[in-house]
């Protein structure tokens, strides 16, 4: 009986469970398991900065913002644009006029990601949704006329995929925040009447499952007010049981505190991190946004992506692919070759990347890169480069004579041998089936 009523405190002190404005607390609070578990998201850069789709979706600041202004960006705009024509004229050209989300979020669905997270507002200013603290500089008032996050968020949803949504702390030229900014954010004016109202709008109007927090470096975690909105959302919201965030909500936070750890752009740590983490990165190696000149050595290939995923679930992190589409509401054609590939590949490999955990190997290289993870006493090597012969020696697994070995969609065992006493064993390989990502799974269940 007293064991009972162990387990059933547990369980209430859990599930009523408060968190305090303070990161001591709020960096205590359990990360949703389904978010371990989807490993593989999609990430999507659109707003007005698509519509220029020169240089990157920083084309404002490198413009009209940074001194001296890049002359590459001021040299574009005198040679396409007339004199005098302002960035918020951009807006009226953002029309998203072939914008189908239900056709996005089938291309999301067949990459094999588990979740989607759209730019909400980018360091712009601009909002893809109506937001009654961004008059007249969101999707409704001008351009689309149309609740892009809420009409994704419909689609996405449908096809029983999360749905986050990317919001920018800062605004380049807001100027309630550039009057903080002079008084050395010793004011909180865009704090308090821009900023806050619109992120608790945002999450009760959308439900996000992923908030991806940015823009916070130029100011304290105090001027934002973090940790008094992290702690709402963790212990009020709507999303409190369910949702994730990063670790971007003031100087000095990334890689320290937050949900999960994002440390940088395109992160690639040398070893296992002790703290679940995510690496995002973009199809377009030169921009996150749409760029109307992107070549095709510019993009990355389905083989490298394949590897980075691999690489980033074996030291567990999840990975965040990104594609900007163009401001018509596509997604070009490469990017969905890109993600289609990226799903085919996961359909047969996936079992070695969905709800795995690392392995305490992650890597070797004796034949060729092998990429290691796990679920129970089944662990998966991962090829990402084809053997020179028909055979392949792992080092790390320790196996015993009941020890089975599968090419993971194909039922039937491969023959393999021991390398010595201490483990390791040399598998014989049949004829690898073509596969533009250069990639193959061994499964090997190490039964003791």
């Amino acid at each position: 009986m007293l064991t009972v009523f162990v387990i059933v405190v547990a369980l209430v002190s859990q599930t009523a469970a408060h968190y305090t404005p303070d990161w001591t607390s709020l960096d205590a609070r359990p990360l949703p398991s389904w978010y371990d578990e989807a490993k593989l998201g999609i990430f999507i850069h659109w707003g007005v900065f698509s519509v220029p789709g020169f240089g990157s979706e920083w084309f404002w600041w490198h413009w009209q913002g940074q001194q001296p202004p890049d002359q590459k960006y001021v040299n574009y705009m005198s040679q396409n644009y007339p004199p005098g024509f302002t960035y918020p004229e951009f807006a009226r050209q953002f029309h998203a006029q072939f914008f189908n989300p239900d056709e996005w979020a089938d291309i999301f669905k067949a990459s094999g990601a588990k979740y989607v997270v759209l730019t909400a507002k980018h360091h712009e200013g601009f909002t893809n949704w109506e937001s009654p603290n961004s008059w007249n500089w969101n999707s409704v008032d001008t351009g689309p006329h149309r609740d892009l996050v809420g009409d994704l968020a419909e689609a996405v949803r449908n096809r029983s995929l999360h749905y986050g949504l990317y919001n920018s702390l800062y605004e380049w030229f807001h100027p309630l925040y550039l009057i903080d900014k002079k008084n050395g954010f010793k004011t909180q004016e865009f704090v308090l009447q821009k900023l806050l109202p619109e992120l608790y709008n945002m999450v009760v109007r959308y439900r996000p499952e992923v908030i991806w927090s940015d823009g916070d470096w130029e100011a304290p975690d105090t001027y934002w007010n973090s940790t008094e909105f992290l702690a709402w959302l963790y212990n009020d919201s709507p999303v409190k049981d369910t949702v994730v965030t990063n670790d971007r909500w003031g100087a000095g936070c990334a890689c320290k505190h937050g949900g999960y750890y994002n440390c940088e752009d395109k992160y690639t740590p040398g070893q296992l991190p002790t703290h679940k983490w995510e690496k995002c990165t973009s199809v377009d190696t030169l921009s996150w946004g749409y760029r109307r000149n992107m070549k095709m050595n510019e993009l990355l290939p389905l083989a490298a992506i394949i590897e980075d995923l691999v690489r980033t679930v074996a030291f567990g992190g999840n990975y965040l692919l990104n594609v900007g589409p163009t401001p018509d509401g596509m997604i070009p054609p490469l990017f969905e070759e890109r993600l289609r590939g990226l799903g085919d590949w996961l359909e047969v490999n996936g079992q070695a990347i969905y709800s795995s955990k690392p392995w305490r190997v992650q890597s070797e290289n004796t034949t060729v890169p092998v990429w290691y993870t796990s679920k129970g006493l089944t662990v998966y090597a991962i090829l990402t480069a084809k053997p020179p012969m028909s055979t392949v020696k792992l080092l790390a697994p320790k196996a015993s004579a009941i020890t089975q070995v599968f090419l993971v969609g194909n039922p039937t065992p491969l023959s393999w041998a021991p390398v010595n006493p201490g483990g390791g064993l040399v598998v014989l390989l049949p004829e690898l089936p073509y596969t533009p990502a250069q990639a193959w799974t061994l499964e090997l269940d190490l039964v003791q």
